[in-house]
């Protein structure tokens, strides 16, 4: 029986023990709990490998690709230690490739002609009243000195933004300055100076941005191989917990059914009823629960009689469990057989349905899960 406010109740007479029904109902609200978890687990591999990249690095053929990921594998924890250093040395380069280009940027600033971009516009005392509309993003050495000085991360990232801002001085002068005005003049001369030691110091800074890129493909493959581990861990886990739930729904199911009392002639009949109002798949499904329990048992030719008096205790509380279970779900549907309608999904319905399933392990001999191999 199910009841909807406090779970899954198991709907067995007992031999006058209550207590045994009270922690049989126990322990499968906790085999209910564990059921929930693992199938959080489940979607979460699932998801992980249900990407096309990810599925062709675990299915891919050729025992050299299989060679070479688990050698990365393994040498995986050194390949993470590794990370913190290099990204201090990053750090580091990084640094000093600023340190240059400082000097580059206070070489420009100590020309003579530098002295009109070291501070911002006067555009109000010089009543430039149209600066704003020509010149989008103003800019001057005194700005870039404290963004180069800044430690609170509004600095600069790398040495292109600041060479950027640089040539942002000149260019806004250029463009704002007539060609014969001696600012124009002026700024261009510095940009042609500056571009010549830029140049000088560009494949210094070329070669550290082809490795970092290097260094973040390298770390970015780290953190996938690292997600697979996890996951593949994860998996094999997950094998192990099934197996366990497994194992206890059969160890339950063994002491209920030893518990059962004997059924009544009136519930014997009742079952009989019940069992001929099934489907035929269904039909089939518990004339096999009868032959697990009596190997004896013949069935064959298209009609089959099933001599309810002649079944143990036990097959007979197997097939209570089994017709109830079927016919509730069957009602649930709304009279509908539920293998016609097995490919709806009703999302208000995936607790109770997942409840019921416990129920029905219960009630039937379960197939053994073969446990898969890991390593």
């Amino acid at each position: 029986m199910m009841d909807s406010e406090s779970g899954p109740v198991l709907d067995v007479p007992v031999n006058g023990d209550l207590s045994q029904v009270e922690k049989s109902n126990q322990r499968l609200d906790e085999i209910f709990v564990k059921v929930d978890q693992l199938e959080h687990k489940l979607n979460e591999v699932e998801q992980f490998y249900s990407g096309s990249n990810t599925k062709q690095s675990v299915t891919q053929k050729g025992g050299s690709k299989e060679k070479e990921k688990e050698k990365l594998l393994s040498s995986f924890k050194k390949r993470q230690q590794d990370v913190a250093r290099r990204e201090a040395s990053g750090v580091k380069r990084m640094q000093e490739l600023m340190r240059q280009f400082g000097t580059i940027v206070r070489q420009i600033t100590q020309h003579k002609w530098a002295e009109p971009f070291m501070q911002p516009v006067d555009v109000v005392g010089l009543e430039l009243h149209d600066y704003y509309t020509v010149i989008e993003k103003p800019m001057d050495f005194s700005t870039i000195k404290s963004k180069m000085e800044a430690k609170d991360g509004t600095g600069y990232k790398n040495v292109r933004e600041m060479c950027a801002d640089v040539r942002l001085i000149f260019k806004n002068a250029i463009k704002f300055n007539e060609a014969k005005e001696d600012v124009h003049v002026m700024a261009k001369s510095l940009l042609d100076k500056f571009e010549t030691k830029w140049l000088q110091l560009l494949p210094k800074v070329d070669n550290e941005e082809k490795r970092q890129k290097e260094e973040e493909a390298e770390m970015q493959f780290d953190i996938k191989l690292a997600h697979e581990a996890s996951h593949a861990k994860m998996a094999r886990e997950l094998s192990f917990e099934l197996d366990e739930v497994d194992m206890q729904l059969e160890e339950l199911r063994g002491l209920v059914l030893q518990n059962c009392r004997k059924m009544t002639t009136e519930e014997k009949k009742r079952l009989g009823t019940a069992i001929t109002r099934l489907s035929p798949e269904d039909i089939h499904k518990a004339i096999e629960i009868i032959a697990q329990s009596n190997p004896n048992f013949q069935a064959t030719g298209e009609t089959v009689e099933i001599d309810i008096d002649a079944q143990s205790e036990s097959t007979l509380w197997k097939l209570k469990f089994f017709v109830k279970d079927t016919l509730q779900a069957w009602m649930t549907n709304g009279g509908i057989n539920i293998h016609e309608n097995n490919n709806q999904n009703n999302n208000n319905d995936n607790n109770n349905k997942r409840k019921r399933e416990i129920s029905v392990a219960l009630a039937k001999n379960p197939k053994k899960r073969t446990r898969r191999a890991t390593k």
